[in-house]
């Protein structure tokens, strides 16, 4: 029986092929997604340049990381506001733009992958459509949800973004979906024909991400370990967490509990104040972004692994990578219920009313107290993985798009 964990690629069939990948999300290889991506095209033959923005630990300039091209630009500080997003879209669509028509001049390319949020690259894939050049539309975020999530309104930019979702979906030759809600989005509002869409989930890299010995220095001498990895932003929903290490270390006078939630954002130090402000600055530290050594060895040391992001249209349909990164690792999940999040970690999570600190503690506080249950949880975590939902198990539906989109 072959390996389920074993990668999956097709040698040579994009021998000869340009594949140009535009993020703006995060810079690569951080967007560990976009990194995979690059290198099971690069695996299949294809030469591979990816436009990115610069940020920590990923300075702005041209870079060959690993056979890929990397093309890392500046762009303004993190956004605040609707304002800000528009000059951070338009700065990021000039670079794009520019980045784009030098590669151009380099190394021809058959195929802009174009990877949201935003729903505005394909405003660079059409200026190349005239030589040809097909665009594939990675749709990571459903950006109309996610500003109703920042701002938690609707209004004239949500429709102004349900416009623009619909022309890149539109000018799409072929569309990824991360998950089935996404692909039923492409082929309903989208109007995409279903043989266009191609399901290809954010599995953990196996290579990558693994275990090692725990190290008691991450419980700051306390009995027990709740652990968080991803993003410090507002729909994440930190600030319900805070409230739940409030109830558990204050209220209920526990004093076997440490918290540490890694990960930068723009809600880092708004974060790290409101801990200071409830008392809690003892039991949750905030370590920003980590080496990949020091992040595994933390996920390693960790008893349970928490997943508090807020209960939105957005986050329901979202698969979240920490979820399935969490399994890996073997460890219990706490989360509020959304129907992504159970369709990812299924017995290996604990569900939570939607949006409710309180009841996100009672399950924290079941699972400290049956390691029985925490055990089997995290096994169960494990099996899941094994039957579909690592990275090498994506990389089939991946060539399969290109494959559809160039006509192999």
């Amino acid at each position: 029986m072959p390996d389920p964990f074993a990668p999956v690629s097709t040698p040579g069939f994009l021998a000869g092929r340009g594949v140009l990948i535009i993020v703006e999300n995060l810079p690569v290889p951080f967007d560990r997604r976009v990194w995979q991506e690059a290198l099971a095209l690069r695996d299949g033959g294809a030469e591979v340049s990816v436009i990115c923005p610069a940020g920590d630990g990923a300075p702005a300039g041209e870079h060959l990381v690993e056979g890929i091209h990397i093309h890392r630009h500046p762009l303004p500080p993190d956004a605040r506001g609707a304002a800000g997003y528009l000059r951070e879209y338009a700065a990021a669509l000039w670079q794009q733009s520019r980045l784009a028509w030098r590669i151009w001049r380099r190394r021809r390319f058959d195929v802009i992958h174009g990877c949201n949020p935003p729903d505005l690259i394909f405003l660079v894939a059409l200026q190349f459509r005239l030589a040809g050049c097909r665009f594939v539309f990675d749709h990571h975020d459903i950006s109309p949800e996610l500003f109703e999530a920042k701002f938690g309104k609707r209004g004239v930019l949500w429709w102004l973004l349900r416009g623009v979702e619909r022309l890149t979906f539109a000018v799409a030759d072929v569309s990824i979906a991360t998950n089935e809600s996404y692909r039923k989005i492409a082929c309903g509002r989208g109007a995409m024909a279903p043989e266009r869409v191609f399901v290809v989930r954010s599995g953990p890299d196996q290579g990558r991400l693994r275990r090692v010995p725990a190290n008691p220095r991450w419980k700051s001498g306390r009995r027990f370990l709740v652990g968080y990895v991803g993003v410090m932003g507002a729909q994440e929903g930190i600030d319900l967490l805070l409230r739940s290490a409030e109830i558990l270390c204050r209220e209920r006078g526990r004093r076997d509990l440490q918290f540490v939630l890694v990960g930068g954002g723009p809600e880092l130090e708004a974060l790290r104040a409101l801990s200071r402000r409830m008392g809690l600055e003892d039991v949750v530290s905030f370590p920003g972004r980590l080496p990949d050594a020091d992040l595994f060895e933390m996920l390693s040391t960790a008893d349970i692994c928490v997943n508090p992001d807020r209960v939105t249209p957005m986050n329901d349909l979202s698969t979240m990578n920490k979820i399935l990164e969490y399994m890996v690792f073997a460890k219990p999940i706490v989360q509020f219920d959304v129907t992504e999040g159970r369709v990812s970690a299924g017995p290996a999570s604990l569900y939570a009313r939607a949006n409710d600190p309180e009841d996100f503690a009672d399950r924290i506080e079941a699972l400290l107290a049956d390691p029985e249950m925490r055990h089997v949880m995290g096994q169960a975590g494990l099996k899941r993985l094994r039957e579909g939902l690592c990275w090498p198990q994506q990389v089939p539906a991946l060539h399969a798009a290109y494959r559809r989109v160039l006509g192999l």
